[in-house]
C-alpha cells in the first residue's frame, strides 16, 4: 500500500546538466577527483529539481549511468566491448547502439555500481525524503550481448544475468534501500510475441530474495530511445500474466498512449499498487496543473487514491531539463489540486 494516497514519483532518469555531457565527451581533461566532484554535483542537481517539484520519491536522476543501463555492461567481466552498431546514420533507433561479445563467464565482481548510486544518493538528499534505486532487469540487460557456445541463445544470456541482478538487489537493501524499481522495459516490448509466463518465472526469481524487504516496483512502457518506442504499444498481451509479478507497484506508459486501456488500473489495483504515467516525455507539450488533475480524477474512476502513483511516462533523459522540470513541478501541482478537492492534505 502506498505511503500516501496519490503518491508522486519518478522512474529513474533524469536529463543531464549541459555541463555534464560536455565533460562526459571529454573525461580525459579531468583527473580522477574532478570526476567524482562532477558526480556529486550532477546528483546533487537532479535531486534540487526533483525536491523544488515536490516529489514524494526522487532518484539520482541516473547522472552517472550512460543511458539507463547501458553503462552497467561495464561492470561486467566476461564480454568485450563493444561490437559496431549496425548503422550509424540517419533517423535514430535502437540499431545504431552496439552490442558485446560474449569471451567469457558472465559474472560482476564488484556489483553492478547501483550501490554506490544509492549511497551516493542518500547522502546527498534531503533528511526525509523518499528515495528509490533503479535497477535494468537481467531479460533487458541480455539485449546487447550476443550469444556464443558457452550462452547460446537470449534465454541462456539472461539467465546467467539473473543472479548477478539478483545479488546487486539484496546487497541495495543490505545498504539502507527501501525502494527498488527492477526496470524491465524488454519485457513490455517483446510480451506480443508470446512467452509471458517465462517472463514473469524470470522477474520473479530475481527478486525472490529481497520481496517483503523493500517497495518493489517494475516499469513496463515501449521504450524511449530518442523518443522512439520499440513494439507495439498494447498492454493487453501481458494480461493477465503480468499480475503475477511480485511487485507491490506496477507503472504504466498511458499519457503517451491518450490513456488507452485505462480500464486495466481496476484489475491492477485489486493485487498491487499502480502508478500511472500522466507526463508524456515524448511531447514537449507541457501539460498544466489542471491537465494532471482531469488525467488523476480519470484514474480515480478505476482506482481508489490509496492505490494509485503518479509520474512520468518514463525515464526523463530524452527530454530537455526546462521541459522535464516543468513537468515534474505541474505534474505534482495537478495531483495536489486533485488531493486538497479530496481533503487528503
Amino acid at each position: 500500500m502506498n505511503e500516501s494516497p496519490l503518491r508522486t514519483t519518478v522512474i529513474g532518469s533524469y536529463p543531464f546538466p549541459s555541463w555534464l555531457e560536455y565533460a562526459s565527451s571529454n573525461l580525459d581533461q579531468f583527473g580522477s577527483e574532478d570526476v567524482r566532484e562532477m558526480q556529486d554535483d550532477a546528483v546533487a542537481v537532479a535531486i534540487s529539481d526533483q525536491v523544488a517539484a515536490g516529489l514524494d520519491c526522487i532518484s539520482d536522476g541516473e547522472q552517472t549511468r550512460f543511458d539507463f543501463n547501458l553503462s552497467f555492461y561495464g561492470f561486467l567481466s566476461g564480454i568485450q566491448m563493444e561490437e559496431a552498431p549496425v548503422r550509424l546514420h540517419g533517423p535514430p533507433a535502437h540499431d545504431q547502439r552496439g552490442k558485446h561479445e560474449i569471451v567469457g563467464e558472465l559474472s560482476a565482481p564488484a556489483g553492478l555500481g547501483a550501490v554506490e548510486e544509492y549511497r551516493r544518493l542518500a547522502r546527498l538528499a534531503p533528511a526525509g525524503q523518499g528515495l528509490k534505486a533503479s535497477v535494468p532487469g537481467p531479460y533487458t540487460l541480455s539485449g546487447r550481448l550476443l550469444p556464443n557456445e558457452q550462452y547460446p541463445d537470449r534465454a541462456a544470456v539472461t539467465e546467467a544475468l539473473l543472479p548477478i541482478v539478483r545479488n546487486e538487489l539484496e546487497r541495495l537493501v543490505e545498504a539502507g534501500c527501501t525502494e527498488i524499481t527492477v526496470d524491465e522495459p524488454s519485457m513490455s516490448c517483446y510480451a506480443h510475441k508470446g512467452g509471458t509466463s517465462e517472463f514473469v518465472s524470470i522477474f520473479n526469481r530475481t527478486v525472490e530474495g529481497v520481496r517483503g524487504k523493500c517497495r518493489l516496483s517494475t516499469h513496463l512502457c515501449f521504450g524511449n530511445y530518442k523518443g522512439r518506442a520499440v513494439g507495439p504499444r498494447q498492454y493487453a498481451p501481458m494480461f493477465p500474466a503480468f499480475l503475477d509479478f511480485h511487485v507491490d507497484e506496477l507503472h504504466l506508459e498511458m499519457a503517451s498512449r491518450e490513456f488507452s486501456e485505462l480500464h486495466l488500473l481496476k484489475e491492477i489495483s485489486a493485487g498491487m499498487d499502480v502508478a500511472v504515467g500522466v507526463v508524456d516525455v515524448k511531447s514537449y507539450y507541457i501539460e498544466t496543473p489542471e491537465d494532471i488533475a482531469r488525467r488523476v480524477e480519470m484514474c480515480l474512476d478505476h482506482a481508489a487514491p490509496e492505490k494509485l502513483v503518479f509520474a512520468p511516462d518514463c525515464g526523463l533523459s530524452q527530454t530537455a531539463r526546462w521541459a522535464a522540470r516543468q513537468k515534474l513541478a505541474n505534474m505534482v501541482a495537478g495531483v495536489n489540486l486533485v488531493r486538497k478537492r479530496l481533503g487528503l492534505g
